[in-house]
């Protein structure tokens, strides 16, 4: 199993280079999973200078967008919701653990905006908490209102939840899942 701490150099190497935006990534209903997976996809949309459109919810390592895609890149919805909690690895005995280094890790790399929020709701735990509202404010930009229109137009209340453009006439929207 690769260790965070591998895939952390991982996202150093490829976030090298920066190439002109192609498409804007939104994300709507994404529970996490593996953090390599969303510190590949992360590392590329920096590099590419793709925008990233928070459209619900970001829960677990959806969360590394925060830390791993430049601020300017970003914004949020009012639908926006980020879910932060401890990193949890596999147990011996087939169950679930949190992971200490893995945990230290994670927090190392978020934003110290990230990390002060964190710190006010009684900071990483195995209970999720949620950054939402008023509480991105400083934190994520709100999406401004032709970015909004866009996604009505692309047809934001139909989304499912897997990789696929948006809508076909819209090419340059696409939405992010790891599912």
């Amino acid at each position: 199993m690769i260790r965070i701490w591998d895939l952390l150099l991982c996202v150093a190497m490829l976030a090298c280079g920066v190439t002109s935006a192609a498409a804007t990534m939104r994300i709507v209903d994404d529970r996490g999973g593996q953090f390599g997976k969303y510190l590949e996809t992360f590392a590329k949309v920096r590099s590419s200078g793709e925008r990233v459109i928070i459209d619900g919810d970001c829960l677990s390592a959806c969360t590394l967008v925060l830390a791993l895609v430049p601020s300017n890149q970003v914004c949020a919805t009012p639908r926006a919701r980020f879910g932060f909690h401890a990193a949890s690895v596999p147990s011996n005995a087939g169950g679930i653990a949190t992971s200490v280094k893995d945990t230290q890790a994670l927090w190392n790399i978020y934003p110290a905006s990230v990390q002060r929020w964190i710190n006010q709701h009684g900071g990483l735990s195995r209970r999720m908490i949620y950054m939402e509202g008023r509480s991105l404010t400083g934190i994520v930009a709100t999406c401004d209102g032709p970015t909004l229109r866009a996604l009505l137009v692309a047809g934001a209340a139909g989304y499912s939840g897997t990789l696929r453009p948006i809508a076909p006439h819209q090419p340059g929207f696409r939405a992010f899942s790891t599912r």
